[in-house]
């Protein structure tokens, strides 16, 4: 039986949404004129387009995701029907957005589709590598053990983001306070307090002279130089849109020295784990390939997994294929890649390489962090130093001359 998503008006007027089951839209209108609702809109929620308000507005989060998948593991384990499974799953979440995905799925699955089919309804909310995954699980009748590696990928995954997310966002959060604090200083507390010195027609200090001529800048062009940033962004942000752009950016953060290095071993970690669950689950070497690359986002590497891809379809072999291109990808997690191909323990050498990738990138990031951030600090601190001595400066000499 379908799902169908709904918006309706109760009683009071309030706006409800939900999804209701039922042979067809009218059916539905039926069910909730029962409920004392009365029914402004039904749809399929397939139909649902990713920009209209609602759940359906955006894609199931990651920790979202990794709940319900080890959720669904447990309960198919436990031997529980698919389509119960699913429903019980949609009940148990508190998020409105996976309990309408949810109920969609089993009413595919409910009409006779496989899961992964199911899935393939909210391609937005499903990735590419979790359908195949799932696939390869209903074929080889092992859908609860995939079901666990696939919310094992997920968490994995997710810490890794978040330890990169909280490595760019603390230097970027300590150097937006020292703009903002210095630019306070120079545009509103400098001006005022050298108009005392500047009465008292005394010869200001170099320093001080120096600092006046910061803060005048400050003053008449500080924000036409903050809407010359802005449209900038904007315009370089479109011109990224362009695939050729993005090469060239990410070609030149490639050259970057400590930039680089996080780039190759981030996107390598989340390559080799990628391409261990689809190996696991047995999808096809050349699908398997197929889909890690399209996981990884910088496209210089995306694209030699690409070019690696047809020399395997030619008959080479993995780590041979990966390691055409030098420097791009690791040379542990190639020569891993090249002892799992000889010794047939493919799966378990990219989990290896997997963890040992992101053990490494842990440890550069934590001893980043630990000099990036008091550095931030000192050069924040040396930046506000310097303003109070130009303004204290002509504040000693005046003491001298008056003794």
């Amino acid at each position: 039986m379908p799902a169908y998503a709904y918006t309706a008006v109760d009683a009071s007027g309030r706006a409800v949404h939900g999804t209701l089951e039922g042979d067809s839209p009218r059916h539905v209108r039926n069910k909730l004129r029962e409920q004392q609702l009365h029914p402004i809109t039904v749809s399929d929620v397939t139909d649902q387009q990713p920009r209209r308000w609602g759940s359906f507005a955006r894609p199931i989060r990651s920790a979202e995701l990794t709940l319900l998948t080890r959720q669904l593991a447990t309960l198919c384990r436990a031997g529980l029907p698919l389509d119960e499974a699913l429903s019980a799953v949609a009940q148990q979440s508190e998020s409105g957005r996976v309990r309408d995905v949810m109920s969609g799925v089993r009413s595919r699955v409910l009409e006779g589709r496989t899961l992964a089919q199911g899935l393939g309804q909210f391609p937005d909310s499903f990735p590419e590598l979790y359908r195949a995954t799932v696939a390869a699980g209903e074929q080889a009748g092992k859908l609860d053990t995939v079901l666990e590696r696939l919310a094992d990928y997920t968490e994995q995954r997710q810490v890794l983001q978040n330890t990169v997310l909280q490595a760019i966002l603390y230097p970027v959060l300590l150097t937006v306070v020292c703009i903002l604090i210095v630019s306070m200083l120079l545009g509103f507390v400098v001006p005022q307090m050298v108009a005392v010195f500047q009465a008292s027609k005394q010869t200001l200090p170099l320093l001080t002279r120096l600092l006046l001529g910061v803060s005048g800048f400050v003053q008449h062009f500080g924000f036409l130089v903050l809407a010359l940033g802005a449209l900038f962004a904007w315009w370089y942000g479109r011109r990224l849109r362009d695939e050729a752009v993005r090469m060239r950016l990410h070609q030149r953060l490639w050259r970057v020295p400590l930039v680089g290095k996080i780039i190759r071993g981030v996107n390598a970690a989340r390559f080799a784990r990628t391409l261990a669950i689809l190996t696991a689950a047995s999808v096809p070497v050349l699908e398997a390939l197929r889909i890690a690359g399209t996981v990884i986002t910088h496209l210089p590497m995306r694209q030699a997994v690409a070019e690696a891809t047809e020399r395997v379809r030619e008959g080479a072999p993995i780590a041979k294929s990966l390691g055409a291109k030098k420097g791009l990808f690791p040379p542990m997690l190639v020569h891993m890649i090249a002892s799992g191909e000889a010794s047939g323990e493919l799966e378990s050498m990219l989990e290896r390489a997997a963890v040992s990738q992101e053990r490494d990138m842990n440890a550069i990031i934590q001893t980043t962090m630990g000099i990036l951030g008091p550095a931030l600090i000192l050069v924040m601190g040396g930046l506000v130093l310097t303003i109070v001595l130009a303004l204290l400066l002509p504040i000693f000499e005046l003491n001298q001359l008056v003794h």
